[in-house]
Formats: C-alpha cells, structure tokens, sequence
C-alpha cells in the first residue's frame, strides 16, 4: 500500500476507530468529538465552511478508500460517521458541552442505525464516497434537529 492509501485509510478508518472488531460506527463517531469541538474556536461566519469542507473531505475520502479496498461502503470506513456528527452538532454550535455531545452522539447513532426515510434513500441510491457519506448527512440533519429542539426546549 502507498504513503498515499496510507494516509486515505487512516482518514478513512476515523484514525483506526473504523477497525473495531465490534461497533466501528460508534466508535468512529466517538472519534468525531474533536472536530465537533472545533465550532468552539472557529468563527459563526466559518461555521457553513467548516461543515462543507468536512462533509466533502470525507465524501473524497470515503470514495477514495472504497476504491483501495474493492469494496461497497465497508464497515471500517467511518469518516462518515465522523462527517455525520458534525452536521449534529451544527445547530448548537456555541452551546457544546459534554450534555449536547453526549445527546447528540445517541440521538445521531440512532438516526444512523434506524435508517429510516429519507436517510435510507441515500444510502440505497447514490454510490462512491457520496453513498457512503450522504445517508449519515441526512442522520445528521435528522439528529440536529432534534438537538436544537432539546435545546431550545431548556434540556440542555
């Protein structure tokens, strides 16, 4: 494997996370905590930038690392994941603590699990790193929402 799949599959794999032996999505999305943290220390106006730059990094990467591995969407691969919880995050951007990462990482894991409507869509019509990517996106969404409700409902 080159320098380059190298590093692809180190992105890939949510810095190993993705090769969990057991529930590499969850862990790959434990991964994702830090880039959650960055809204804390970037500015409102970076924060669309910020989530399209993620989001499109890890559809490149996602496509990149099937393509190494001759594979449809493997498990290990949970840049997606990592993608994901950042869209959960993006509606509370500048109220993070450890109560919205926390209820933002089960609500999205729900989302990613359930799968349902228009989640399950992407996932089943869109191929490359954007089949890979894009039904995590739409959990995201989903899970975003329902964070800023808890939020604005005083929950959090």
């Amino acid at each position: 494997m080159t320098l380059n799949n190298k590093i692809i599959m180190f992105f890939a794999t949510g810095f190993f996370t993705g090769k969990s032996p057991f529930a590499p999505g969850t862990f790959g999305t434990l991964a994702a905590v830090p880039f959650a943290l960055v809204f804390l220390i970037i500015s409102p106006s970076f924060y669309g930038f910020y989530i399209v730059s993620v989001i499109l990094g890890a559809i490149y990467v996602a496509d990149q690392a099937e393509k190494i591995l001759g594979k449809k969407d493997p498990g290990c691969i949970v840049i997606d994941e990592i993608a994901g919880y950042v869209v959960t995050l993006s509606m509370v951007p500048s109220h993070i603590s450890v109560s919205t990462l926390a209820a933002g990482f089960f609500i999205f894991r729900f989302f990613d699990i359930v799968k349902f409507g228009p989640v399950k869509y992407f996932e089943n019509n869109f191929s490359g790193g954007a089949g890979v990517v894009l039904d995590d996106i739409m959990a995201g969404v989903f899970s975003a929402i329902v964070l800023r409700i808890l939020y604005l409902s005083g929950i959090f």
